[in-house]
């Protein structure tokens, strides 16, 4: 009899920036991130007698022999750490409820569903013991930023001696530690571009290697990895605008001076920002942005000010698709 599960598995939106990895998907600095809730992958792999292809993979119904290669060489990677992959083909199905490759971490949902559909087979199989932790480590190598999708609300990625029990081979959570205001947090995704990337992500990780500001900007995360824990945990709002504001930006100079240098921010995206801050100044809300490897921002802020700034968008930010989003609670088996 074959078998079947499916997860669904959320985005996240990193807060301090991943960007630039070593060995085998390892960072060069810790991230911190919000789980999503709306924007995720719901992923079904069903296991079946060997066959001669080992992958069949399907996204959104249309069979995409592109991205089964991809899943075949990631399952043949991993398969010391569950040896039950040698033995079955499988045929995976998956789905986004947001634009696919347009700089809101699909990989990281895609990857992390696909990692908790494995370790739930696995337990299946084997009569193991379900393990996020062992889940993060195997997301992470099929897409860094999947490792932080296990969990929900707020996890971290990366080891620092600031953050107990943080690790590069796993994403921990940090909810039990952080400030009420910022566990329902608000993340509205401006959708100026959903056409594919002209850079991936792994190319822009690549160029970190020569880039000439990079042990700078790997410093910088650190510090600022540090002065964000502690304004998630005191709930200090303005220190978590200016670190989170300096980070998008951060990530896209590095982007600019690299070399060959790539821009994947928008007039479009500009613009926005600058009508974002010039909205916080008017009226004092704590209203932020961020943005992942793409042109689309992504806007943050407190439950309680959600009417006030819901209206801005639709009044100032009107031309263009919007994502309500906001901290969710992780992965859930279906």
């Amino acid at each position: 009899m074959n078998r079947f599960v499916k997860w669904e598995s959320p985005s996240n939106i990193a807060l301090v920036k991943y960007w630039g990895k070593h060995n085998v998907q390892l960072p060069k600095n810790p991230s911190i991130s919000f789980t999503l809730s709306i924007s995720k992958s719901i992923t079904s792999v069903e296991l079946i007698p060997k066959a001669n292809k080992k992958v069949e993979f399907y996204f959104d119904n249309i069979l995409n022999v592109e991205f089964g290669l991809r899943i075949e060489k990631y399952l043949s990677n991993i398969s010391g750490e569950l040896p039950f992959l040698n033995d079955y083909s499988f045929v995976v199905k998956s789905t986004n409820t947001f634009p696919h490759s347009a700089g809101i971490a699909s990989s990281a949902s895609a990857f992390s569903a696909l990692a908790m559909c494995l370790v739930d087979l696995d337990c299946e199989l084997n009569k193991n013991e379900f393990s996020l932790k062992k889940a993060s480590n195997l997301a992470r190598l099929g897409s860094g930023s999947a490792c932080r999708s296990v969990y929900g609300g707020i996890s971290i990625w990366g080891k620092t001696q600031d953050i107990e029990n943080s690790a590069n081979e796993y994403a921990i959570p940090l909810n039990n530690e952080i400030h009420s205001v910022f566990q329902t947090y608000h993340d509205d995704i401006i959708i100026i571009d959903s056409d594919k990337k002209s850079v991936s992500s792994s190319a822009g990780h690549k160029l970190m290697d020569t880039n000439p500001y990079s042990t700078e900007k790997y410093n910088q995360s650190y510090i600022n990895t540090k002065l964000l824990y502690t304004a998630l945990k005191d709930g200090n709002i303005s220190e978590f605008i200016r670190i989170v504001e300096l980070e998008a930006l951060s990530l896209h100079s590095m982007m600019m001076v690299s070399n060959p240098s790539f821009i994947l921010i928008k007039p479009e995206t500009i613009n926005i920002i600058n009508k974002l801050r010039e909205f916080r100044n008017d009226t004092n809300i704590p209203i932020c942005f961020t943005l992942d490897a793409g042109p689309n921002v992504h806007i943050l802020y407190p439950d309680e000010n959600k009417k006030e700034v819901q209206k801005f968008i639709m009044s100032d930010i009107n031309k263009f698709r919007v994502i309500k989003d906001c901290v969710g609670k992780g992965p859930l088996k279906l």
